[in-house]
């Protein structure tokens, strides 16, 4: 995982203390020295994620992180605070200005490390979420993706799995104000219950005798229904080892026995709305840009979407120095199936076509029909190799399974040729990209079809 982290703190020798520590995880780091520094950095640089000192002199570490929260350009980045502050109240304030979460000087590696790489890969999905939001204005749909800052306005809907009674009445009151709070002694009866309700956070308490509480949170984190439902875990002081291995499997936050009940309701209800806002710009992503920007005939995604996602797909790969390559790929004679058995069966071919490319990319990659028999596969973070290793599987699939049509019976033998470019430093504009690849499939065809041709350029 690779990220750019901003370090901000007074002192030099904390400063370089944690970028020792990132830079041993290949991090690349940014520093500042104060508050103002650090604002100038955001507005001026893309980053991932801040560590941020609360006792600066000027501006102290919450205003930075209540302003960081106010401005849309920040306010997806992850704050974590690092300071000498132990006190709930500290963390409370902290967690009201925006923070994500705290550490208490002086920092254990492992906590450090593992809450970095967790909340880096929350980030990684508001961040996609983000950029196809960032697509559909520049379609000009921007009134249908507005989803509203996520607010906690409405009472929260809240699992609570916890072994003893008198615990679980203890958060039940202490969330009373916020939540609704559904309680249940048993792990496995709650996994379902998580799985069939509407709930907005599920907190974990690691209270169970007989029950290791982490196989819960793997669970939640492995169905479908409940990926994307935030998990609280309530642990004992001094669990490092359960804390760890909690973030690696993607809990999304944890709070430490005895519990403060303002800390609980603070972190709560930063997951709470956090969950509704990234529900409600999925949601919207997803119905209106499907209907602006997707190919009727296949589900892909078109042309049109494609012109505006790569340019920002193309940006991010140069921002970070990650490979990013194109794939596009076109159906051989696709003419004669139309001309031999009409365009009803050449529409079939080209879904199952489709289907086919669906099945074979990853969800992270970009799949669209590019227009006619052609489609383009753009794969972030992937290098040429690995690309080419895909269009062979697919174009195998398709070599190897005819195309049923559903008149007649008839199965129709169809291959398809691939071209394949990726992003290097000769390499300026998403057009030539584009460019690149479409040169490899020429130079498939003119080579007879059938086959995966990679860029040398």
């Amino acid at each position: 995982m690779t990220a750019r982290i901003l370090v901000v703190d007074d002192i030099p020798a904390n400063v370089k203390l944690l970028e020792a520590r990132l830079l041993a995880e290949y991090f690349e780091v940014l520093t500042a020295e104060d508050g103002a520094r650090a604002l100038a950095i955001c507005a001026g640089a893309q980053v991932d994620l801040i560590l941020l000192d609360i006792m600066m002199p000027g501006m102290d570490g919450f205003e930075v992180c209540e302003r960081l929260k106010s401005d849309p350009r920040t306010a997806h980045i992850p704050v974590i605070m690092v300071t000498a502050l132990d006190q709930p109240a500290d963390r409370v304030r902290g967690l009201k200005a925006g923070a994500d979460d705290f550490l208490t000087k002086p920092v254990n590696d492992l906590q450090l490390i593992s809450r970095v790489k967790s909340l880096l890969r929350l980030k990684t999905l508001s961040d996609e979420l983000r950029m196809r939001n960032e697509t559909a204005r520049n379609f000009g749909i921007e009134d249908l993706l507005r989803v509203g800052d996520g607010r906690a306005d409405e009472t929260g809907h809240v699992l609570l799995v916890d072994g003893r009674a008198n615990s679980q009445e203890r958060i039940i009151r202490a969330l009373k104000p916020i939540a609704q709070v559904m309680a249940m002694s048993d792990p496995q009866a709650a996994l379902f219950e998580a799985a069939e309700r509407p709930f907005e956070l599920v907190i974990v308490n690691s209270n169970f005798d007989d029950y290791d509480p982490l196989r819960l949170c793997s669970q939640l984190r492995s169905l479908e229904r409940t990926r994307f439902l935030p998990v609280l875990l309530v642990t004992e002081q001094g669990a490092d080892e359960m804390i760890v291995r909690a973030l690696d499997l993607g809990v999304n936050d944890y709070i430490v026995r005895p519990i403060d009940p303002n800390e609980l309701v603070a972190r709560c209800l930063t997951q709470i709305r956090r969950k509704r806002y990234n529900d409600r710009l999925r949601a919207s992503v997803q119905h209106t840009i499907e209907l602006a920007v997707t190919d009727a005939l296949t589900g892909l995604n078109n042309r049109r979407y494609l012109d505006n996602h790569l340019k920002i797909l193309f940006d991010r790969s140069l921002a970070r120095g990650r490979p990013l390559s194109v794939l596009i790929t076109d159906i051989d004679r696709f003419k004669h199936v139309n001309d031999t058995h009409g365009h009803d069966a050449g529409d079939e071919v080209l879904k199952e076509f489709a289907a086919r490319i669906r099945s074979t990319v990853r969800g992270a990659d970009l799949a669209c029909r590019y227009g006619g028999e052609e489609f383009v596969v753009v794969m972030p973070d992937t290098p040429a190799e690995v690309a080419a290793a895909v269009a062979e599987r697919l174009r195998a699939s398709v070599e190897n399974m005819p195309v049923k049509l559903r008149e007649g019976g008839v199965a129709l033998n169809i291959t398809a040729s691939f071209g394949i470019s990726c992003r290097l430093e000769t390499v300026e504009t998403p057009e030539q990209l584009m460019k690149q690849a479409d040169l490899a499939l020429y130079e498939a065809k003119r080579a007879g079809r059938n086959r995966v041709v990679a860029s040398a350029a």
